[in-house]
């Protein structure tokens, strides 16, 4: 499926590596859980047909809903908020929105934080790749958390907040004046330092910034911009993992 321009850097990584997985290995539960004070609207995308959770639904304060992906799958979690929905699911959310209405059918909106990941096959030793991503942004804190898996099974993730740390430039504010979310200084400023592009495309040529040292002090186990790959993704093999939104500290640190 085409995905939207927005997408970001790493998620080409992942595709690559979905193509040479291969099929085999057994299926990976997902298990999401909504630590946050408020309703949130999970988004869910997949970079090989296979959509999980209809694409998007809601998520009630305390609740955990339980998602099965095939072999190979790759896709990516975010969260939706301050969204409104009529029974036949049109509508649009304050953050992290999609088309689609209810259940996206494209990626979200930025700026969202992003839990991606590429599932193993048996032909790679079933090794799942993710991470948790603020290349596009940040609206809520997200964890990622591998269980019954071997290898370098660590903790991905941002449960620091980073709207409350958010410079005045990359601040998104609801109506009522309210840091909702934390825009990426690509988007903010569409600039080719900021957004890796142009003569700063590749790993040599692009390095991170003021703004993305911001986000990786607060969040060392994140992406902090398109080529933090070496910090910030992570294996482990014949894993199932643990999403979860607005993280508790004791969960990260």
């Amino acid at each position: 499926m085409a995905l939207n321009p927005n997408y970001s850097k790493t998620s080409a990584f992942f595709h690559l590596l979905l193509f040479l997985l291969g099929n085999g290995a057994s299926a990976t539960l997902f298990t999401l859980e909504n630590h946050c004070s408020y309703t949130i609207w999970p988004g869910t995308l997949s970079g090989n047909g296979v959509t999980l959770g209809g694409g998007g639904f809601p998520l009630a304060p305390g609740s955990t809903v339980q998602l099965t992906a095939p072999s190979g799958w790759s896709g990516r979690f975010w969260a939706r908020t301050g969204c409104s929905f009529d029974g036949s699911g049109n509508g649009k959310c304050l953050t992290g929105d999609c088309a689609g209405g209810l259940r996206c059918t494209g990626a979200g909106v930025p700026p969202a934080t992003l839990a991606e990941f590429t599932v193993g096959s048996a032909g790679n030793g079933n090794k799942d790749f993710y991470d948790v991503s603020l290349v596009d942004g940040y609206n809520v804190g997200v964890g990622v958390r591998a269980t019954g898996g071997t290898g370098d099974c660590r903790y991905a993730g941002c449960g620091a907040d980073l709207n409350a740390a958010c410079p005045t430039e990359l601040q998104v504010r609801d109506g009522g004046g309210a840091v909702v979310a934390c825009k990426s200084a690509c988007a903010a400023f569409n600039m080719a330092e900021f957004c890796c592009t142009g003569e700063h495309s590749t790993a040599q040529t692009c390095f991170p910034t003021l703004y993305s040292r911001i986000f990786k002090s607060a969040c060392p186990a994140a992406y902090s911009y398109a080529y933090d790959d070496a910090s910030a993704t992570f294996t482990c093999s014949a894993s199932d993992y643990v999403i979860t939104f607005c993280p508790p500290p004791s969960s990260y640190r």
